[in-house]
């Protein structure tokens, strides 16, 4: 199959290690940055994605009882495919999710790759518990008893992924629960799945078994529902927001089936009176530059001592107003597209009701004059209350809220008046203090003078944030279940 961005191909559906013609057509994939067709994904039916989940089903057992070392070659195989056919892959990338060059090939792709070839380093599996001394009693004579806590794979995952990244994301999912095992039904975002299948072509080429890996995708719920309440599925991961994932959870509940939720967020980021502030002002920046503020550890709610707010208002108003807006395949465009028409108009609607709140906008707020392409202009809003709908919420495109804040109780009961916590992030000077203050967070995870990640670092939410961690070894964890294996020696 073509990898062309510009290619008018009617992608197939994954099912079973066959390339399957959908029951239900095709549909257009829009270019954010264009509005020209970037290709035509399959529309499963119902009963396709049942299948798809069976097929899983049925090379589980396979599968499952190959050997780590195995599971890794195949998973560094496809890493090496995934990296040689780069430029390729991320020009799709780019061309479906409207991310720049840039991001499409480093942090999409690249990272793709990356998350692979993590995942193809066997980890133990078996971890010694120490031995008991048990007295005689009702269960037998003395003993000492030996254990052994063993991870076995879930069985047949589910993933959702979110459209914000079509490579990182899917295979964040993807290869640790292969690694473990498991067989997946992955269910990619309606609005850039032609990369999913180019992943899944790469895992065919790699020597992935019949099964092990199945894609459908669809427009409508239908698709998703149908991957999530089948009877072969025994676990769900999904990222998205937070009322799909709550709709998922009601569903799994039913049949106790296992969830990995990463949900939405609305990260803090406390800026100090010691605060380095043109750093702290360049990582908060990047929420208005990187995927155009679609990522959901973005630090959206600023947090500014009084003895600087000022300072970082205008600071963030001058890095705001000097990025470039444009067409995401230019060489110096910083701020591409949303992803969508509607997601534009969410995004503007949410400027307009901080504005009816009372908040101030010191830059952006205005569609930018580009001909076509669904544009945001970076956006921050100045004195805001914690009780704004604009603070509160999560609005997921390139705009910043700033409150100030008096001392140190103050910033932790702003940053935790959320229904999320996710990612928060602390600025001072005092290292000791923004530890103390990070502790104190009700977050999964805290940057301390740093919008950076340790790849290895457990990732996922508190509150409505999410449910599970992965990321590292914890997503080995996330994707398997514990067997305790007890003898008397």
């Amino acid at each position: 199959m073509s990898t062309g961005a510009g290619s008018p191909e009617r992608q197939r559906l994954f099912i079973g290690g066959s390339w399957v013609e959908p029951d239900d057509g095709h549909y257009e994939v829009i270019d954010p940055a264009t509005e020209g067709v970037v290709g035509l994904a399959p529309e499963a039916s119902r009963d396709q994605v049942h299948t798809a989940a069976a097929a899983a089903r049925e090379a589980l057992g396979a599968w499952s009882r190959t050997s780590p070392d195995e599971r890794a070659a195949v998973l560094a195989r496809t890493a090496e495919l995934i990296r040689a056919r780069l430029v390729p892959y991320a020009d799709l990338a780019g061309a479906e999710s409207g991310a720049t060059t840039g991001t499409a090939r480093g942090m999409q792709v690249g990272v793709a790759a990356a998350r692979f070839q993590r995942y193809a380093r066997p980890e133990p599996a078996e971890e010694p518990i120490a031995p008991q001394v048990n007295e005689a009693g009702p269960f037998g004579r003395a003993a000492v008893m030996g254990a052994l806590a063993v991870r076995q794979p879930v069985g047949v995952v589910t993933c959702v992924t979110s459209y914000n990244n079509p490579w990182a994301n899917p295979a964040g999912k993807i290869a640790p629960a292969l690694a473990m095992g498991n067989t997946v039904v992955v269910k990619p975002a309606p609005q850039d799945p032609l990369s999913v299948y180019r992943m899944a072509e790469a895992l065919e080429e790699a020597g992935i078994p019949p099964g092990v890996v199945n894609v459908v995708s669809g427009t409508g719920p239908r698709a998703g529902e149908a991957a999530v309440d089948s009877p072969d599925v025994d676990m769900v991961s999904f990222t998205g927001s937070t009322a799909v994932g709550r709709r998922i959870a009601e569903v799994c509940g039913r049949d106790m089936k296992r969830q990995l939720m990463e949900l939405g967020g609305k990260g803090a980021a406390i800026v100090f009176d010691d605060a380095d502030v043109p750093s702290a002002v360049a990582g908060i920046g990047t929420t208005f530059s990187f995927y155009s503020g679609q990522i959901c550890t973005a630090p959206t709610r600023v947090l500014a001592q009084r003895g600087v707010y000022d300072q970082v208002v205008t600071r963030l108003a001058a890095y705001a107003s000097r990025l470039p807006v444009g067409d995401p395949r230019a060489r110096g465009t910083l701020v591409g597209p949303v992803i969508s028409a509607a997601h534009r108009d969410r995004v503007e609607s949410y400027v307009e009701l901080g504005r009816k709140e009372g908040a101030r906008v010191v830059t952006g707020g205005e569609r930018p004059p580009l001909d076509r392409g669904f544009y945001v202009a970076p956006t921050l809003l100045a004195d805001c209350t914690a009780d704004m709908r604009v603070v509160r919420e999560e609005i997921f495109g390139p705009v910043v809220v700033v409150l100030p804040f008096d001392d140190e109780e103050d910033a932790v009961r702003l940053a935790d008046a959320t229904d999320y916590g996710l990612i928060d992030y602390v600025w001072s000077g005092d290292v000791a203090r923004a530890f103390r203050v990070a502790r104190r967070l009700r977050a999964g995870g805290v940057g301390v003078n740093t919008v950076g990640r340790n790849m290895e670092a457990p990732f996922g939410g508190f509150k409505k944030s999410g449910v599970g961690r992965d990321v590292g070894s914890y997503a080995l964890h996330a994707y398997s279940e514990l067997q305790a294996i007890v003898w008397a020696g």
